[in-house]
């Protein structure tokens, strides 16, 4: 097969199938928790020879992108798109130079000493979103225009941790708060869990919705970023809470986060009961030893190193990605794809690489 494929033919209820563990399939599907809007453009300008245009407030312009990038998705072979957006929590971040080959200028990095919270005065005067007020049209566009077959997945907003962490208090000052003014830490995730399960619940009923796809990153190389304890009492039962409410509208819940999270992992999947988990790296968080301990009671998403996919040379990369494919598909429940996203500094020959290794895979998944 050429990428990007010329007749696609995505399965979104297969796909489905596959997670919950339904199906086997010959082949693994692809998953994404996305990939950088640069290669998204260069796809579709330079492989598939669309007029793009950058997405902005006016609706034919926002129209216009959500077809280019449904079509990306659907010609790169995917079975879903992922939509985001609605709800912002405005925090203090700090700007520098992206260095990537399809640089976008500039990048913006968490402020790790402090955000815009510090006490009971900044938690009143913080401008909270209003979940009724999040702008649903683009999803509701990108429901209705979606190729025969293909299905969306959702996600409105960052996460349960990463939102107080790096957007309202900063991580220094979260570890410090945490014991100096826990009833403050309290009331910051209490606003923003309900916020974002708010918007949620706004989506549920579109036309061609199958899961949520919540991003929440929780953990880095050797462990968790707050104790597990604390993830028990402030975020689980958030994410249980969405995996509840997919689970009773019939959708999935897929989880993206990154890091170590041993500790924690038979909480998320016979407590929060998600159905899928994304985010892999070699170092910390192999996706090897994810199949061999969890690989018959929780799906796997991606699985391929991001630092392998960005800088071995393409024959080794195919090798890599193959040994991904013959530890992972067998037995199914397991869709190939980055570990973690398909960033800009990855080579768009790699990215191909990888998806035409899962594209011709003969190992069989039974």
């Amino acid at each position: 097969m050429k990428l990007p494929l010329t007749h696609p033919q995505p399965d979104i209820q297969r796909f489905v199938r596959v997670i919950r563990g339904e199906e086997i399939p010959t082949r693994p599907p692809l998953a994404e928790l996305f990939l950088d809007h640069e290669v998204e453009r260069t796809i579709a300008k330079d492989c598939l020879g669309l007029d793009w245009v950058e997405p902005a407030p006016e609706r034919d312009v926002m129209a216009a992108y959500l077809r280019n990038r449904a079509e990306v998705y659907y010609r790169m072979g995917y079975d879903y798109i992922r939509m985001w957006g609605g709800v912002d929590f405005p925090g203090d971040y700090i700007a520098a130079s992206d260095t990537a080959a399809l640089s976008r200028g500039q990048r913006q990095w968490a402020n790790e000493q402090r955000g815009p919270i510090a006490s009971w005065a900044d938690f009143e005067a913080y401008p909270w979103p209003d979940p009724a007020k999040g702008d649903l049209w683009p999803y509701e566009y990108a429901a209705t225009h979606l190729p025969e077959g293909m299905g969306m997945v959702v996600c409105p907003t960052s996460g349960f941790l990463e939102i107080p962490m790096d957007a309202l208090l900063g991580y220094q000052n979260l570890c410090l708060l945490l014991y100096e003014q826990p009833d403050l830490v309290e009331a910051v995730f209490q606003r923003v869990g309900e916020i974002i399960y708010g918007m949620y619940k706004r989506l549920l009923g579109l036309p061609n919705l199958y899961g949520f796809f919540q991003g929440d990153d929780m953990g880095f190389k050797t462990g968790t970023l707050i104790s597990p304890d604390h993830l028990r009492a402030l975020v689980l039962p958030w994410h249980k809470k969405l995996a509840d409410l997919a689970h009773e509208h019939g959708l999935v819940y897929l989880l993206h986060s990154c890091g170590n999270l041993d500790a924690i992992l038979p909480d998320l999947i016979e407590n929060v009961g998600i159905d899928a988990r994304h985010s892999f790296e070699d170092e910390g968080n192999s996706v090897f030893e994810f199949k061999r301990n969890y690989g018959d009671r929780v799906a796997i998403l991606g699985g391929v190193d991001v630092d392998k996919l960005a800088r071995l040379p393409e024959p080794e990369l195919r090798i890599y990605v193959r040994k991904v494919l013959e530890a992972c598909a067998p037995g199914g429940r397991f869709a190939l794809g980055s570990g973690n996203t398909v960033c800009n500094y990855v080579p768009i020959g790699n990215y191909f690489a990888m998806v035409e290794e899962c594209m011709h895979y003969a190992g069989g998944c039974g």
